[in-house]
C-alpha cells in the first residue's frame, strides 16, 4: 500500500485541535494562538504536508494582490537597502497599481524557510523576487518553488538552465562598454572591485565584460587587480585601501556597483589621490547619489522603470496560464566627470 499525503484532519488529530483550527493555523490566521500555530506547523513539516494548490483554486478567487519579496543575506541591516532596489520597488508598485493590483511587500532573509506561503495561503496570486545576496542559496529556494508550480518571476542574473523565469540586465556587455570607455581614454591598468564567483553571478558577468574589454584593447589582465567587494560603500572603501596597500600600479577602477565605486572614491581622496586626474572611476547602477557625489560618477544605467513594468506584466501572463521567456535587458553608459570625460 503506497504512502498517502497527510490531510488537515490527520494533522489536527495529532496536534489535538479541531480541523478548522489546523486550517486556520496553516494560513497563519491571527485568530490562532502562536503556541497552536507552532505546534501545527511542526507536525505539518514532519509529515511533509503541502497545501493542495488545485483544491484551493477550486474554492477561491484571485486576490488581485501580488507579493514582492526582497531576499537578503542573514545579518544584513534592513535600514541599509541598496538604493537601486528602492528604485525598482517604486517602479513595481506603480506598474502593479496601473494593472489594478495591490502589492504585498516583505523582506525575507535567506535563513528563513520562505516557500510558497503567499500564493498557497491565498495571500497573493503570484510572487516577484528581487534577488540579491548569495545566488546559490536563493536559487535552491527558487528551484523548489518551480517544482511546486508556483507562479513567480525573479529579477536577477539570466543564466542557462536556471529554474523559473528571470528578468535581468545584460551585465557582460554593459560592463564591456564601461571598461572600453576607460581603455579608449588611455587607461591601461584598470582594477575591478567586486566578487567574481558563482555566488555573485551578476558581478561575475560584469567581471567577464571587463576582461573582454581589456583583451580587445590588447591589454594584460592582471588577476591581482581584482579585489573582492560586496555591494556597500564600506566594502568599496576597504577594497580600495587593500589595493593601495598592495603597491600595485593602477590608473582606473571599475566598481561592480555604484556603492562600491563611491566607497572607492572616498578611499582614493583620503589617500591624497585625485579623481579623475590620478585615478578614474566608473560604477554600475546609476543610483540617484551617483550624479551628486564629487566628482559625479560615470556609471551604467539599468532601466528600473522598464524592469518593473516587465516584471509585473510577465507575472500576470504566468497567472493567466501563458508561457513566457526570461528577458535580458540592455543598459547604457552614463558619462560623467569621474573618468575625466564629463558631458
Amino acid at each position: 500500500m503506497k504512502d498517502e499525503k497527510p490531510t488537515s484532519f490527520d494533522i489536527a488529530h495529532l496536534a489535538g485541535v479541531s480541523q478548522p483550527t489546523v486550517s486556520r493555523a496553516l494560513r497563519n490566521s491571527p485568530l490562532v494562538s502562536e503556541k497552536t500555530r507552532e505546534k501545527v506547523q511542526a507536525i505539518a513539516k514532519k509529515l511533509n504536508y503541502q497545501v493542495d494548490i488545485n483544491a484551493r483554486n477550486l474554492r477561491s478567487k484571485q486576490t488581485r494582490t501580488l507579493a514582492l519579496l526582497l531576499c537578503e543575506d542573514p545579518g544584513t541591516d534592513d535600514s541599509l537597502i541598496n538604493p537601486f532596489f528602492l528604485s525598482m520597488l517604486g517602479s513595481i508598485t506603480r506598474a502593479s497599481a496601473k494593472m489594478g493590483y495591490d502589492l504585498l511587500i516583505s523582506f525575507q532573509q535567506q535563513s528563513i524557510d520562505w516557500n510558497a506561503d503567499y500564493e498557497n495561503a491565498n495571500r497573493a496570486d503570484g510572487i516577484i523576487f528581487l534577488g540579491y545576496g548569495d545566488y546559490i542559496t536563493y536559487a535552491e529556494k527558487i528551484a523548489h518553488l518551480d517544482l511546486m508550480g508556483a507562479r513567480f518571476i525573479t529579477w536577477g542574473p539570466v543564466l542557462p538552465d536556471q529554474p523559473g523565469h528571470f528578468i535581468g540586465c545584460d551585465n557582460l556587455n554593459s560592463a564591456y562598454l564601461a571598461t572600453r570607455h576607460l581603455t579608449d581614454l588611455g587607461h591601461k591598468k584598470i582594477a575591478f572591485l567586486g566578487i567574481a564567483t558563482e555566488h555573485r553571478p551578476e558581478f561575475n558577468q560584469r567581471y567577464q565584460g571587463y576582461v573582454k574589454a581589456l583583451l580587445d584593447a590588447r591589454l594584460m589582465v592582471n588577476p591581482k587587480l581584482q579585489i573582492d567587494a560586496d555591494t556597500s560603500e564600506e566594502m568599496g572603501y576597504e577594497a580600495t585601501m587593500e589595493l593601495l596597500k598592495s603597491k600595485l600600479q593602477f590608473d582606473a577602477i571599475f566598481g561592480a556597483s555604484d556603492l562600491i565605486a563611491i566607497g572607492a572614491i572616498k578611499a582614493l581622496q583620503e589617500s591624497g589621490l585625485r579623481v579623475p586626474e590620478d585615478v578614474a572611476v566608473v560604477g554600475f547602477d546609476n543610483i540617484p547619489t551617483a550624479a551628486y557625489i564629487n566628482p559625479p560618477l560615470t556609471t551604467v544605467q539599468q532601466d528600473t522603470m522598464l524592469a518593473g513594468r516587465l516584471l509585473v506584466e510577465n507575472l500576470l501572463k504566468l497567472i493567466d496560464g501563458q508561457d513566457i521567456d526570461s528577458i535580458l535587458m540592455p543598459a547604457r553608459l552614463i558619462i560623467r566627470e569621474s573618468c575625466g570625460a564629463g558631458r
